[in-house]
Parts: C-alpha cells; sequence; structure tokens
C-alpha cells in the first residue's frame, strides 16, 4: 500500500450540500478501488493563481490516502469528469 494525497478544487459558485456531495463522492471513489481514508483537509475558499473557466474563487481539499498503485489512475479517471471539480491532481507521498 502507498501513501496518496488527493487535492481536489471544487467550484464557489455552488452550494455547501452540493460542494459536500462532491467530496463525498470523491472519498467513495477512494474507497471503491480499495483506499483507506487518512485524513481530509477542508482549506476552505482561496483565490485561485488564474481565472479558470471564468471563476477566480475555488474550494480547496486535500484527502489523504493508502492505496495500491492502480488506485489513483482509476479515481482520477472519475474525477476528470465531476461537473464541480475545477481541478485535481493525484500525488504518492514519499517517505523522507
Amino acid at each position: 500500500m502507498n501513501k496518496y494525497e488527493l487535492a481536489v478544487v471544487v467550484n464557489a459558485r455552488i452550494e455547501e450540500e452540493e460542494r459536500a456531495a462532491v467530496v463525498d463522492r470523491c472519498k467513495a471513489l477512494i474507497e471503491r478501488f480499495g483506499g483507506t481514508i487518512t485524513n481530509v483537509d477542508d482549506w476552505g475558499k482561496k483565490r485561485l493563481a488564474y481565472e479558470i473557466q471564468k471563476m477566480k474563487e475555488g474550494f480547496y481539499y486535500f484527502i489523504q490516502f493508502d492505496a495500491e498503485s492502480s488506485a489513483p489512475i482509476e479515481i482520477e479517471h472519475r474525477i476528470r469528469i465531476m461537473d464541480n471539480v475545477i481541478r485535481f491532481l493525484c500525488v504518492r507521498q514519499d517517505i523522507a
């Protein structure tokens, strides 16, 4: 099992319930592909470095999880088509 971190930027123009649903769907995807969630950080609303789809702000979430090496690819394929996800990035956390 490897340690990963999934960073998700969610549309700031949607309601709080919809934002929570997007994060829950991301967590469900991780669990669906055999991952175990260890931590979820909600950084709240932040200004984007540059405008994306005419949006200047987004809600940032960082989900740490343990999973097999094939899981991040499958998770990214599903997150890519989610409507309210502006950007995402899944990286492996190396042991320093």
